[in-house]
Formats: structure tokens, C-alpha cells, sequence
């Protein structure tokens, strides 16, 4: 009979689903969380114990809308190159993450969706999210306009059956012919609808959450602003309570006071925060390929060489989360539950991940009082192991 050894975590701000535990330790046996409690006593005879004082332990961050890092693309890449980019962002903190591909011919998307969804069943991804075709040309952002469709109900079938179970996710411009069916079709498979690329007017908006789509894509990015007399989807989105919205916390795509209305009014329950990262991410400036598109990144912008748009991000979660308790005032509590508990909740994986909780997957991220990275486990196993006592 084999054995695997009992790690105990102690001594730091431990943050649970009830708050916070100064402290406190998180009891690691094999790929669970055995227990995470007050007080820094072991509970086995035969453990490993690391002294984590002065660090935070949180959940592993949970991103919804990521399509590469590392010099790798979850849009173009083999599953090699794939691999890649999850290694890059699992060691900035991200333990799950979904991948999202971006506008192609459907028969690319379809061949793209069969490699993606062997990843997920192997337990690498957690599912797919589909941000194009079915988007408005009006607000295209970083996609070829060339190969935008109206989401037709069928061509949405289509690609949700190549991911064979693993799509987790659609971006719709519902507005367009079928968007409507498309939101219903999915939500009777238990599939996000979510608004984005959007051209939308209020009315149209409040049309697609009654119809069942549930998530905001990259809130304020890619839709009409915001008018006194056309207030538009941004606000149709905000106000609802079945609504999510994501948010990209990078300084770049949101001003810091668009960024604390949206989270104010949603509410800490209504925000998951994403990277929308592209190759670029924790990889560096250069020139890259989105799709069928050119991208220069620079200073960390990473924007389309023909227009200019910007065209996802190289952001990482662990930034985000220093970004958002240091320079935009969220309480940490707030940020672990944008970071891992809504997203967990919204895929549908809050059973496994998403807060640290006895029997669920030991995904945890160290990080310094500063809010730097110092440590991440995935399922029990240190993917970067912190250097302390």
C-alpha cells in the first residue's frame, strides 16, 4: 500500500470562504485539502509542515477568457505549444483556466475545438470558450471581419458538438439574427451565453438575459459606452442580478474609476476578473499572430499592427489581484472571490476549486505581503515551491 505525504501550511493570513484566518493552516493530504483551520498544530503524525508566516494563502486563480502566454497561443498552437502557455500561467497563479480561441473559418474553429477538448479531458483545461464568430463587425475589436457570421443556432451546434462536451462557453453579438435562439439553445445545454462584441441597445441587452445569457464578455470593451438617453448594454448588464461581468484589470483596458463603478455596482458576487490574455503574456514585447491577424505588443499593449485595436491583453491573475487590493481599494476577500470563487461558481467546477475547503482540490497560491507570487500547488503538487522556512 502506497502513502503520500501530509503537508501542513501554517502560520499565514489564510482566506476561507467565512474571511480571513490569521495564522491559520491549510492541511494538504495528497491532491485535497484536508483541512484549513486556525492554529498551526498538526493533525497527522507523519507530515511535511512550511512556515508560511507573513504570506497570504489563497485559492488558485480561475480564468475564464484567456487565449495564450509563454509565446504560446491556445488559438493556433499544437498541444505542445498549448501545454505552454497553461505552464506560463499556472506559475503566475492561474491553476484553472479555460481557453479561448478567437474568429476562423468554421472548420478551423471545429479542427481547434477537437485538439482543445482532448486537453480539457485530460484535466489540463477547463473547458472552452468560443469568442467569435457570432459577433457584431461593429464592434469586431481584434477579429477578422472577413470571417464574422450571425450566430445561427445551427452553426452554434456545430461547434459545440466539436468540443464534444468541453464548451463552457459562447460570446454572441445577440442582437444579430439568431442570437436569441443561440442564448436559449445554450442555456439548455447548460452552456454560458455571454454579451459581447456587442452593438446592442438596452432594450435588445435586457432581451438576451431574459432569453438566458448570463455573462458580460470584457465588460465595457467591445460595446456602445455608456448615454444618458441610450444607456446601452453596459448598464442593462450592470443592473441585473443574474448577470456576471468580467473585467480586465490591467490599467489599460479600463480607466481605475470605470473599473470601481462596474465592481461597486455589481457587487463582489457579479465580477470575475480575466486576463482576455494573448501569447505576449509573462513572454515579453515583440510582434505575434491572433488568429488570422498581426499584433505588436509594446510596453506590455498589445494592439493590432492594421487599426491599432487593442487586441487582448498580457496580463496575468497574480497582477490583477495585486493591481486590485493595492491600487483600487478591494478588500483581498473581494478579490479572491473575482479571481477564484466566481468563475469556479460560473463553470461549474465549484465542486473542485474556487475557495479552500476540505475535500476539494489543493489549488492554492503564496503569496508575499506585498502580494507578489511566492508559491503555487496545483492538486497537492508545487508548481513553483515558496523558499521560506
Amino acid at each position: 500500500m502506497t502513502t503520500h505525504q501530509v503537508q501542513v501550511l501554517s502560520g499565514a493570513q489564510v482566506v476561507l470562504p467565512t474571511g480571513t484566518v490569521d495564522g491559520g493552516r491549510v492541511i494538504v493530504d495528497g491532491t485535497k485539502i484536508a483541512g484549513a483551520l486556525p492554529g498551526t498544530a498538526a493533525s497527522a503524525p507523519e507530515h511535511r509542515t512550511l512556515d508560511l508566516s507573513g504570506h497570504w494563502v489563497v485559492p488558485g486563480f480561475v480564468d475564464m477568457h484567456v487565449h495564450g502566454g509563454g509565446g504560446a497561443s491556445f488559438t493556433s498552437g499544437t498541444a505542445e505549444e498549448v501545454l505552454q502557455a497553461v505552464a506560463t500561467h499556472r506559475a503566475h497563479g492561474t491553476t484553472t483556466m479555460v481557453a479561448s480561441t478567437v474568429t476562423e473559418e468554421m472548420d478551423v474553429l471545429a479542427s481547434r475545438a477537437a485538439l482543445l477538448a482532448e486537453l480539457v479531458q485530460q484535466g489540463d483545461l477547463a473547458g472552452i470558450h468560443f469568442e467569435g464568430p457570432f459577433i457584431s463587425p461593429c464592434r469586431k475589436g481584434a477579429h477578422s471581419e472577413s470571417l464574422l457570421r450571425d450566430p445561427d443556432p445551427a452553426d452554434v451546434r456545430k461547434l459545440m458538438d466539436a468540443a464534444h462536451g468541453t464548451a463552457k462557453m459562447f460570446t454572441l453579438a445577440t442582437e444579430m439574427p439568431g442570437g436569441l435562439d443561440s442564448v436559449r439553445l445554450l442555456a439548455e445545454h447548460g452552456v454560458l451565453a455571454a454579451v459581447g462584441h456587442t452593438d446592442a441597445t438596452y432594450e435588445q441587452t435586457v432581451a438576451a438575459i431574459d432569453a438566458g445569457a448570463t455573462v458580460a464578455t470584457h465588460l465595457y470593451n467591445a460595446m456602445p459606452a455608456v448615454g444618458h438617453r441610450a444607456p446601452g448594454p453596459i448598464v442593462a448588464l450592470l443592473e441585473d442580478e443574474r448577470v456576471t461581468v468580467e473585467l480586465i484589470n490591467d490599467g489599460t483596458h479600463l480607466h481605475p474609476g470605470a473599473f470601481r463603478f462596474a465592481y461597486h455596482h455589481a457587487g463582489a458576487a457579479r465580477v470575475a476578473m480575466i486576463t482576455d490574455a494573448m501569447d505576449a503574456a509573462g513572454f515579453g514585447d515583440g510582434f505575434y499572430d491572433l488568429g488570422p491577424l498581426a499584433v505588436e505588443v509594446r510596453e506590455g499593449v498589445a494592439r493590432l499592427v492594421e487599426g491599432g485595436s487593442i487586441a487582448g491583453s498580457t496580463l496575468t491573475l497574480d497582477k490583477a489581484f495585486r493591481r486590485s487590493v493595492t491600487i483600487d481599494g478591494l478588500s483581498v476577500e473581494d478579490a479572491v472571490r473575482s479571481l477564484s470563487a466566481n468563475p469556479a461558481r460560473l463553470l461549474g467546477v465549484d465542486d473542485r476549486v474556487g475557495s479552500l475547503e476540505p475535500g476539494k482540490d489543493a489549488d492554492l497560491v503564496v503569496l508575499d505581503a506585498d502580494f507578489a507570487v511566492k508559491g503555487v500547488m496545483r492538486r497537492g503538487a508545487w508548481v513553483l515551491e515558496p523558499e521560506v522556512g
